[in-house]
């Protein structure tokens, strides 16, 4: 069926071709969903038209709207407000609409083909001296849901990670621990092994800091201490050594790295997140020396006395980009190019993402333009998904101080306040513990990535986990609770014995409540498209929010679905019901989101 939207517009172009005699192309008719404070269902922008009318917008909002009715079957009736005409369908339109719909379980998303787009996203990307924290939560619910998202659009998303494995702040927990731990491994200390090695991060912070202390406490400058510390100059030794490939130093850096690795693996199995592919900084960097050296040596790099290779971008409104160090060690930029090329070369993308906090948002207009200019056309098609700061309700967190929420603990955290809310509410009585605990994590799961994708990526956000775990309010919970109350009302219809609940004849006039049910799933397909636009899970969010509201008004305003006498208009709400369930069910999962069959 084609889209309403698209026929109202088909049909303005020819009704003010027919009323004025001009033709008008699709960018000029505005057409949106009607407000719901006015009558109708679509109101189409009629100020555009003056020029060609000659009359008023009251005028010529009746002359489009008379036209419509008389040329557009499915338009029942018009209203005018000032300059806007509203457009209500008729029942016969939204009838033929829902059963084109109702047993389509896929609505709203779009097939993926061989000629679909191939878009590479890039998310996660975690440092291996420390665990996951509250801001990697953020990013990776972000990518996996944007990466659901280009899939319901029809692209070819294949999920990418880039582990940043190597650097001097990975050689200061393996200096901290070769220094500190004895030769004790996790296992040792029952740790996780990345919280076991985070801890050592955060002690060669505390260390270094009393020596940095001591150096000016001794009449040095501070940066000069900072330079000159004793474990500073040791860890920048040791990231030396690593790139030479002493074999003491790589051993270790193995060892660590594996106990990280499998930490890692528990976080990522517990936030429901995985990869197509994972990248190591170990490894691509040497491609991005590779590339900067011979770039270097074709004169589109300069370098500095002291050797330092860099790229002049004050031309782009920039300024000079380092991309190799005086002492010939890489950096993050180094590394990005590398990467970026290699999995070029990988996927051939036609599109390549990377999700990143906005403190990066320069560092990825610099790799662009770097790509560029070393003639990589496919840099043009290199996109950064941006995200704002996370904070909790009593601020800031710093990893190498150790004020960082782990990930692992707020899940923790989470379930433990989804037991205490549902324990409070009674609503579990009578489940097996096994099946309790199922429960406990879909809610507290589903808690936590609502709270942070509810809010527009862009925004910074504070965190707070008691006001996410609500059954009533703007929360992942309450939208749950709306799905399984109607899986409830299902199942006790086939108690009922009553079946084939998508066969009906309903010549029944329809109710306001239903109707803006219909608009709610009409609309479901646009927003998915929004959401790809835009780049933007919130607006999903907000979507299934709305649509869980608009149930429950449903659901309370008319007489008890299962005492209805007339059996198709029972069976037709309660499929009605049964599709509402499925796009709660659809759109929570392009968040990432479970949903609990009882709860």
């Amino acid at each position: 069926m084609q889209r309403i939207n698209i026929k109202i517009t088909e049909a303005v172009q020819k009704i003010i071709k027919e009323l004025y005699g001009e033709n008008v192309n699709e960018e000029q008719i505005q057409i949106q969903k009607t407000r719901k404070e006015f009558d109708g269902d679509f109101t189409l922008v009629v100020f555009p038209f003056l020029r060609f009318s000659k009359k008023s917008p009251e005028i010529t909002a009746n002359e489009i709207g008379d036209a419509l009715v008389k040329n557009m079957q499915e338009v029942e009736s018009y209203n005018v407000i000032k300059g806007f005409l509203n457009v209500s369908l008729s029942d016969e339109y939204w009838k033929n609409f829902f059963n084109e719909v109702k047993s389509n379980d896929n609505y709203g998303f779009k097939e993926v083909t061989e000629n679909s787009n191939k878009i590479v996203i890039e998310y996660s990307s975690p440092n291996t001296n420390k665990p996951l924290h509250l801001g990697h939560i953020r990013n990776n619910l972000l990518g996996w849901s944007e990466a659901k998202i280009m899939e319901a659009n029809g692209n070819k998303v294949i999920k990418v990670n880039l582990v940043n494995d190597r650097g001097v702040h990975i050689c200061k927990s393996m200096l901290a621990w070769k220094e500190l731990a004895g030769g004790k491994t996790p296992e040792d200390v029952k740790m996780k092994g990345d919280h076991f090695v985070g801890d050592y991060y955060v002690a060669f912070d505390k260390e270094y800091k009393k020596q940095i202390a001591e150096l000016v406490a001794n009449g040095m400058d501070e940066k000069e201490a900072k330079n000159e510390a004793k474990w500073m100059k040791q860890a920048r030794t040791m990231l030396q050594e690593w790139e030479s490939g002493k074999p003491e130093v790589r051993k270790l850096w193995e060892k660590m790295n594996s106990w990280v690795y499998a930490g890692f693996d528990e976080t990522y199995k517990k936030l429901g997140v995985s990869f197509d592919k994972i990248y190591y900084e170990s490894q691509t960097y040497l491609l991005g020396k590779e590339v900067i050296l011979k770039a270097l040596k074709e004169g589109k790099l300069q370098q500095k006395e002291d050797g330092t290779v860099f790229i002049d971008l004050t031309k782009d409104g920039l300024d000079e980009k380092v991309l190799l160090r005086s002492d010939g060690t890489a950096l993050y930029m180094t590394q990005d190019i590398g990467t970026a090329i290699l999995r070029y070369e990988d996927f051939k993308f036609d599109e390549s993402a990377y999700v990143v906090g906005n403190e990066q948002d320069y560092h990825f207009k610099v790799l662009k333009i770097v790509l560029k200019r070393l003639g990589y056309d496919w840099a043009e098609n290199i996109s950064h998904i941006s995200y704002g700061m996370v904070e909790l309700p009593d601020g800031k967190m710093k990893s190498r101080e150790g004020t960082v929420v782990d990930a692992d603990d707020l899940v923790d955290e989470m379930i433990e306040t989804a037991k205490e809310k549902s324990d409070e509410l009674g609503k579990l009585e009578g489940f097996s513990e096994e099946e309790k605990n199922e429960i406990f994590r879909k809610i507290a799961l589903g808690a936590l990535k609502y709270f942070i994708l509810k809010v527009d990526a862009k925004k910074n956000m504070t965190f707070n986990p008691k006001e996410s775990i609500d059954f009533n309010g703007n929360t992942g919970p309450f939208v749950q609770y709306t799905y399984v109350r109607i899986q409830s009302m299902l199942s006790k219809a086939k108690d009922l014995g009553i079946e084939n609940i998508h066969e009906y004849n309903n010549s029944e006039k329809l109710e306001q409540s239903e109707l803006a049910l219909l608009n709610f799933i009409y609309d479901f397909e646009d927003v998915v498209e929004e959401a790809g636009k835009r780049r933007n899970p919130s607006v999903i969010a907000n979507y299934v929010f709305d649509l869980a509201k608009e149930f429950n008004r449903f659901y309370h305003e008319i007489p008890p679905i299962l005492k209805e006498e007339n059996k198709d208009l029972m069976k037709f709400r309660l499929s009605l019901s049964n599709k509402t369930a499925i796009i709660i069910k659809n759109a929570l999962d392009l968040m990432g989101i479970e949903v609990p069959e009882r709860m």
